[in-house]
């Protein structure tokens, strides 16, 4: 499979897929749910030019570590001694790929409605918590160095989770008093199908096939422990 894909002969989206198959991951374990990376970081341009380098994340990187970020972590890293001996240093004390990471992103899509109800004591989180907005969300990545959260497959080919077609009331946003509704797009985007359709454009792009192995040697591959994770600023609680 991995001839295949050098070879391009199966698309970066089936070989992540079989990747996170290989791995154990499966749609039928909310944690051990198929992870797959951030791939832009323009969220705000009128256009999405996949021809400009400078439109995407840097994939040799973990998510948290922004160039802000990188002394936090390793500050935290350097500094973290646990008294009982038990634990162990690390860089980020969450995950890039949790349960609760991934009914954040389906809140809209059953059964996740009920598994986040279910985990929220009853009712929904507050509007301000939840995924509302694709451009907030990479914002927030970007000014918080304790949210790590990768992507999850559907982001590329299931345009409507981003959409509230149940009409379930998600609440208010504090300062806009806006109600949280369909899932604010991209500007570039002009509808969740237009989205999902860019979107996996851009992870079959050129820069991305040249760069998607260095996000893999972080996930799955030798910089996930270690001295490699240790330097490559990759190691979880």
């Amino acid at each position: 499979i991995f001839q295949k894909w050098v070879n391009r002969e199966i698309s970066n989206f089936d070989y992540l897929i079989q990747l996170n198959t290989m791995a154990g991951r499966t749609y039928n374990d909310l944690a051990q749910y198929p992870v797959f990376p951030w791939i832009l970081r323009d969220y705000t341009s009128e256009e999405l030019d996949l021809n400009n380098p400078a439109v995407f994340r840097d994939l040799s990187k973990p998510i948290g570590c922004s160039v802000v970020f990188i002394k936090i972590s390793f500050f935290r890293y350097e500094n973290f001694e646990d008294p009982l001996g038990m634990i162990d240093k690390f860089h980020y004390g969450t995950h890039y790929s949790n349960a609760a990471g991934v009914m954040h992103y389906l809140i809209r899509v059953e059964p996740f409605t009920t598994l986040h109800i279910q985990l929220q004591s009853g009712r929904f989180d507050c509007a301000d918590r939840q995924f509302h907005s694709i451009p907030a969300t990479w914002q927030a990545l970007m000014d918080n160095p304790n949210d790590v959260k990768e992507l999850i497959p559907e982001f590329f080919y299931f345009p409507e989770f981003l959409e509230n077609q149940n009409g379930f009331n998600l609440g208010q946003l504090q300062i806009s008093k806006e109600m949280v509704n369909n899932v604010v797009l991209p500007k570039w985007a002009h509808s969740p199908e237009d989205f999902i359709y860019k979107h996996r454009k851009a992870l079959e792009s050129e820069y991305v096939s040249a760069h998607l192995h260095e996000w893999i040697d972080l996930i799955f591959g030798y910089k996930q422990r270690g001295p490699a994770a240790v330097e490559a600023l990759n190691v979880f609680y």
